[in-house]
């Protein structure tokens, strides 16, 4: 039993020893990595004197510094610092849209107005120009431009109501008899639809018109408020479409000196691209929606739908609405042919709508309006979806032109960002190579170079030695001369 206490006594000594040894190693280790290179060496310090294991473990190692709290920033992963940076921007954005939405909706006519304004002067405008070019002076081209664009829109709108005033009877009498005929059908389908269903259905219609009674007698007495602003709507769209037409450069100019400087040479460049972009939008769409307009009428005039004719002047209307204007106005032509002429004209009418809309949609859009409008369908469809719920039948119209028009605007000024970045690359990069062929090397002159300085020293010591030579020649040849003068 006495032999254990020094055999652990051995064992802690060792152990000891071991531990002076590996701390000496570590100490010369962290003394190498916090030298800055390589170099002569230098004297090693005097040996410290050993430190009992207690207090040497006690002390941290050297060239370590003490913990201490990471910056709250950099604790923050980096994915979620990018995102909070994009989500507060994305909030001032949406507060700001949503503040121009709210002064928009409070203004709604004027904004409305002055939209279709710009609509009808891209379509009248070039007639002006070449009117203009012709000789005609300013003022009465765009006089004449307007009243007699505005005289066809009248002509359109009095053409249709004359039509529908005219056969309105006749209609009512054939929509009566196709309802009747649509009801002996049903009762002889497949369907097994019975006569209790149908009375069921024809009483529940009339009493969804009954309690809602009230409300179609307050929407009549607002149609009179209505009448008055439609009415408001048409001047604005008349004295903004004059003015824009003759002195639309004017408030261009005018527009821009709104601009900060900074931002004004690319404003002022991707105005006249987004103008190209909505005189070419307007334009391509008044002539595909002619040709679903004539084709479809001649269509159903040979199937003897009735008010052919209107028909056809409201599919050129809502041919102004991509997608789904096609849609309702060809819906409104089956529609028709179906409670008047009976189910087998209504497929006819059908066929020859969708022919239509696939030609147009295949062939027409792409050919006309694939350049001057390069917008997805599916951004189409959202947009018009989008402008129909924020501001009605006018949003939807107006909403694919404003994609299209953005859509050119956001690309040019993108494309104007890059020249210019790199415009300023080079600048830099020039400026820099110049100020390195300009500056003198080390140990030259202002505006010599070594090899210069010296060289123009050797030829002004050559010339030197020159003259020199030639006066001595010249002074030889004035002494030979003297005696020829004795002789």
């Amino acid at each position: 039993m006495a032999r254990v206490p020094r055999w652990l006594g051995r064992i802690g000594r060792g152990l000891a020893e071991m531990s002076e040894r590996l701390d000496e190693r570590r100490a010369e280790v962290e003394k190498e990595r916090d030298e800055p290179g390589p170099g002569p060496a230098a004297e090693a310090p005097a040996a410290e004197p050993a430190t009992p294991p207690a207090r040497r473990s006690a002390t941290p190692a050297r060239g370590t510094t003490p913990g201490r709290r990471p910056d709250p920033a950099e604790a923050v992963p980096w994915g979620v610092r990018v995102a909070a940076e994009a989500g507060w921007r994305l909030l001032v954005l949406a507060g700001t849209l949503w503040v121009l939405m709210r002064v928009i909706s409070a203004v709604q006519l004027v904004v409305f107005a002055f939209v279709i304004a710009l609509l009808v002067t891209a379509l009248l405008q070039p007639t002006v120009a070449r009117l203009t070019r012709r000789g005609v002076p300013r003022g009465p081209a765009t006089a004449l431009t307007a009243i007699s664009g505005f005289v066809v829109i009248g002509l359109m709108g009095w053409f249709v109501t004359w039509q529908v005033m005219e056969n309105i009877d006749t209609l009512s009498n054939q929509i009566q008899s196709g309802i009747d005929d649509l009801r002996n059908w049903l009762l002889k389908s497949p369907f097994h639809v019975t006569d209790k269903q149908i009375n069921q259905i024809a009483k529940n219609l009339r009493e969804a018109i009954g309690a809602n009674a009230d409300q179609i007698t307050s929407a009549g007495l607002e149609g009179v408020q209505v009448i008055v602003e439609a009415l408001t709507g048409i001047l604005l769209v008349f004295f903004s479409t004059l003015f824009l037409l003759y002195d639309g450069k004017r408030i261009w100019e005018w527009f821009l000196k709104l601009v900060p400087a900074a931002a004004r040479p690319g404003v002022a460049g991707a105005g006249p691209r987004a103008w190209r972009t909505l005189t070419a939008y307007v334009r391509g769409t008044v002539l595909v929606a002619l040709i679903d307009a004539i084709f479809i009428g001649i269509g159903i005039y040979f199937l003897d739908v009735p008010m052919a004719v209107p028909l056809a002047v409201f599919i050129f209307l809502f041919s102004f609405i991509p997608l789904v204007g096609a849609v309702a106005s060809g819906a409104l032509a089956v529609i028709v042919a179906l409670v008047t002429q009976g189910v087998f004209t209504a497929l006819m009418t059908l066929v020859v709508v969708l022919a239509v809309q696939q030609i147009e949609g295949h062939v027409l859009q792409p050919f006309i309006l694939g350049r001057a409008v390069r917008v997805h369908p599916l951004a189409v469809v959202l947009t018009v979806a989008a402008g129909g719920m924020v501001a009605g039948i006018g949003g939807a119209v107006v909403a694919v032109p404003l994609v299209a028009v953005t859509n050119t605007v956001v690309g040019y000024l993108r494309t104007y960002a890059q020249q210019q970045s790199g415009a300023a690359v080079e600048d830099g990069a020039d400026g820099a190579a110049g100020e390195e062929a300009d500056a003198p090397a080390p140990g030259e002159g202002p505006g010599k170079s070594i090899g210069e300085g010296a060289k123009g020293a050797k030829d002004d010591k050559d010339a030197k030695d020159t003259e020199d030579s030639e006066s001595v020649e010249g002074k030889g040849a004035g002494d030979d001369e003297d005696p020829a003068h004795k002789e």
